[in-house]
């Protein structure tokens, strides 16, 4: 019978930390943002290695430049989408603090780019940014899907074999395009499911769309 009662206080106890963690998690960014954000990343790089785009690294920290700008246009307008939308919210602008954990690291890279090009080192941009991108992914590992951790090591992992091995031809986007493409991918796959597992490819795609589909009906 105590046996009984413990096993029951355990299982209240659970689930009110579970509860807990839930309320604690930060839901404005879209899964489906980070994975186009992953595929434009990809088709910046065919674009980028096409014989009409000029290949000398201002042009491509341009056309890079493009492609954040675009990645943050995307994410931020899913965030307020969700900030203004989500009943949940009920736009108290406290709830929009976890955004503010992923500033410095873009900053930082942001100061980086700048001083690697005026010192005429553009081989070590591609480490920089995806070294700094898996800082910001793991600084909201607190208030993102636990899973969120593993996007980035994985961005760390891929800048510091770039920062230790730079002889990549900065002009040649296939290495990052790849390794955001992936990442992004991995990272929205990641906002949307958490903790599920054993999903094939197919329930992955399916419950994927079926999630963010509501979003579109308000756009």
């Amino acid at each position: 019978m105590i046996a009984n009662h413990i096993h029951h206080a355990l299982a209240q106890v659970r689930e009110l930390q579970q509860k807990i963690l839930e309320n604690q998690r930060f839901k404005g960014y879209s899964g489906r943002a980070r994975a186009i954000c992953g595929c434009v990343a990809l088709l910046a790089a065919f674009i980028m290695n096409s014989s009409f785009f000029p290949q000398n690294p201002r042009s491509h920290v341009l056309g890079w430049g493009v492609v954040a700008l675009f990645g943050i246009l995307l994410n931020f307008g899913a965030l307020i989408h969700w900030f203004l939308f989500d009943p949940r919210v009920k736009r108290n602008i406290r709830k929009l603090k976890p955004t503010l954990d992923a500033l410095p690291a873009i900053l930082v890279g942001a100061v980086m780019t700048v001083t690697m090009l005026h010192n005429g080192l553009p081989q070590y941009l591609f480490g920089i940014w995806m070294s700094l991108f898996g800082l910001a992914n793991l600084a909201s590992r607190h208030v993102l899907p636990k899973r969120i951790w593993m996007v980035g090591v994985y961005y760390i992992a891929c800048g510091s074999i770039f920062l230790l091995f730079p002889n990549v031809s900065f002009p040649n986007p296939w290495p990052i395009g790849t390794v955001f493409f992936v990442g992004e991918w991995a990272g929205g796959i990641i906002l949307h499911f958490d903790d599920l597992q054993n999903l094939s490819a197919s329930d992955i795609l399916t419950i994927f769309n079926a999630k963010e589909s509501k979003h579109v009906q308000h756009i």
